[in-house]
């Protein structure tokens, strides 16, 4: 085992498997009791919690950030910088049966950059959730969620806009917000929420 880290460019744990035949990117760490299996892809400066499972053909960005008790399964992309907190579960099969074989019938799952997903949090297979879109714990996510929405509940719903920084953003009368941490600006326009271009002033 320490001649295995000695040639390699990430981090693991000796109580985590690594599986041959999968990428790891440069400066992830993977801790205890994890499981990185064959065939998957995971970008530079990711980190892994404990008791994590990453499944073949899952495609990981960079800096990705998965917490404890997290399994990450067969159809699921996410993109850079997206947090999973604790415990947060991920499904692939629509219609699951344990008599029936739907090994071929996995369903994509697509977590845009920047997003964030709440400790125990579901998504159901098959949706989108949108770049820095915030997840809060403990919702069941059902269908596809926009670009900076924070959406709560079962089943989940959406109840205001967040910024990439992570703050509620509240808009005024122009449909104008400033995230309190950045001063970044936001633009919220026919429904949608956009920032606004460096030196667009408000």
């Amino acid at each position: 085992m320490e001649q295995q880290e000695n040639t390699r460019d990430f981090f693991h744990h000796e109580t985590a498997v690594i599986d041959p035949g999968c990428h790891i990117g440069k400066g992830s760490k993977i801790w205890h009791f994890s499981h990185i299996m064959t065939g998957c892809h995971i970008g530079e400066n990711c980190n892994f919690g404990q008791n994590v499972v990453v499944s073949p053909g899952v495609v990981l960005g960079r800096n990705v950030k998965v917490q404890n008790n997290v399994s990450i399964y067969t159809g699921v992309e996410c993109e850079d910088d997206v947090f999973l907190g604790p415990s947060m579960v991920f499904t692939n099969i629509v219609n699951p049966r344990s008599a029936v074989v739907r090994k071929e019938q996995y369903v994509k799952t697509m977590v845009r950059r920047g997003a964030t997903i709440g400790a125990n949090a579901t998504l159901v297979c098959g949706i989108e959730i949108g770049h820095h879109a915030f997840v809060g714990a403990g919702t069941v996510v059902i269908r596809d969620v926009p670009p900076h929405a924070l959406v709560v509940g079962n089943p989940g719903r959406q109840i205001g806009w967040m910024s990439e920084y992570g703050h509620r953003l509240h808009f005024d009368s122009e449909g104008v917000a400033v995230c309190p941490e950045s001063r970044q600006v936001y633009r919220l326009q026919e429904g949608s929420v956009y920032k606004s271009e460096e030196g667009d002033s408000h």
